[in-house]
């Protein structure tokens, strides 16, 4: 098969849009409850603020914009983690195809990712890790216009601030990309001089810091509840002096793994594995900083900290790795005989739903087994015994009481776990195993 014979953006939007209604489809019939994540940010934006107790304030206001379009119409939430993914696959063609000036070797960097489970088999589940991936494709691909570019523009700045700060909005850990262009930016303007400074640039740094100022007012507010929690999932308090060897091992060997079948896909579209790499190539330079600095920095903090990095935290970082390997091997891309290739392709692309649907309909123990409608019903109803009122406000466990606050009509707000203070400002309640609802 020649790609140079297709229509390459035809192909594109078409399997875009296949990801996108595939993904959508497959969990929305075979799930009888959204994930716990989900539920969980759900009920955040029950209650919006600027930040919460696990995670900064992004991903729950994505999903009740969607709520307050959609209400609890459990498929709208998958419609809209597939629209980040796919938002980000048409950046990272866009960057690709700037990058290399050939549609072909563009697309084949985006059906690449598809090799990646992070970009579909986990996808599904709209968590803060979702929330990063068109927002870290966005600040690569700004990134690249300053970095490629004599002139710096301000208007591209502007923008890179504004998603570089939605980014971090979503998950602290956006940080390590942006270190990376950071130190990219060093390297080029004060060690190789290849780019002369522009105070343009810190129009970046000023948009980003003035987007972030309410969620700082916030963490001050709330003893840096989001830091203490991502500490405190890195395993810091118990670490011991062989964490320092033994977690950073388990990363690159859970790395590794992750990218077998990514790697499989290079396998049958490259002939030779053959390349030269020079940091004298300003486009290899840019690569090589925007896919493994961050890896490397991530990995450097866990041996230098003994913190276990958790898989699914790495998800937005692999993104651009189909760009990187079709740019290594270019020259060994033979873009007239990719049938092997687009064979292997189909085989994960056909087998990533089909093994999701599989695990979901037959594995009845799952969080998305969860009858959250059939509770929330129930709870409906035993509140109507005592009280006319509908019910507005839900307190306790962010996964039963996420859920209630989900399915029910009236959509109370989640406050947080149940307190006697909370209670008693209610004019009425009724708890149900450490869940309590009421009105004020």
């Amino acid at each position: 098969m020649s790609l140079k014979k297709l229509s390459i953006n035809k192909l594109l939007y078409s399997f875009i849009t296949v990801h996108l209604i595939l993904w959508t489809l497959v969990p929305s019939l075979t799930n009888n409850n959204l994930p716990l994540d989900t539920i969980e940010h759900l009920a955040w934006g029950s209650n919006l603020d600027w930040g919460f107790n696990k995670h900064p304030p992004a991903v729950a206001f994505f999903l009740e914009v969607f709520y307050q379009i959609f209400g609890a119409q459990d498929w709208a939430y998958y419609l809209l983690s597939q629209i980040f993914v796919v938002i980000s696959f048409i950046i990272v063609f866009k960057f690709s195809e700037e990058l290399f000036q050939n549609k072909a070797l563009s697309l084949i960097s985006v059906l690449l990712l598809e090799g990646i489970y992070f970009y579909n088999f986990t996808t599904p589940e709209f968590n803060v890790n979702v929330c990063q991936l068109p927002f870290w494709s966005l600040c690569v691909y700004y990134s690249w216009k300053l970095f490629d570019k004599k002139e710096v523009s301000v208007k591209e700045c502007f923008w890179l601030g504004i998603f570089a700060a939605i980014g971090f909005l979503s998950k602290y850990l956006f940080i390590y990309l942006l270190l990376a262009i950071d130190i990219l930016f060093f390297y080029v303007i004060f060690i190789t001089k290849n780019k002369k400074f522009d105070f343009k640039y810190l129009i970046s740094f000023e948009v980003f810091i003035i987007l972030l100022v309410p969620h700082l007012i916030w963490l001050a507010n709330n003893d840096y509840a989001t830091i203490t929690y991502g500490l405190t999932r890195t395993g810091l308090e118990n670490s011991s002096l062989l964490d320092h060897i033994i977690y950073p091992l388990i990363f690159l060997g859970k790395q590794i793994g992750t990218l077998i079948p990514f790697f499989i896909m290079s396998f049958f579209l490259i002939k030779k594995f053959k390349f030269k790499i020079s940091l004298k190539d300003k486009k290899l330079l840019f690569l090589i900083f925007i896919n493994l600095v961050p890896i490397g920095l991530m990995f450097l903090t866990s041996m230098l900290t003994g913190s276990k990095i958790r898989t699914m935290w790495m998800t937005p970082f692999y993104l651009f790795f189909g760009v990187l390997i079709v740019y290594l091997f270019q020259a060994q891309i033979n873009l007239k005989k990719l049938n092997t290739f687009i064979s292997a392709f189909l085989i994960l692309f056909i087998f990533s739903p089909f093994a999701y649907a599989y695990i979901s309909i037959t594995e009845i123990d799952k969080r998305t087994d969860y009858p959250g409608e059939e509770i929330a019903l129930k709870v409906k109803y035993a509140w109507k015994e005592n009280s006319k009122k509908s019910i507005n406000i839900v307190f306790g466990d962010e996964w039963v009481a996420g859920n209630l606050s989900y399915h029910l009509e009236s959509r109370p707000t989640w406050a947080g776990p149940v307190t006697k203070d909370k209670l008693n400002s209610l004019l009425k309640f009724m708890c149900i195993d450490n869940i309590c609802v009421g009105n004020k």
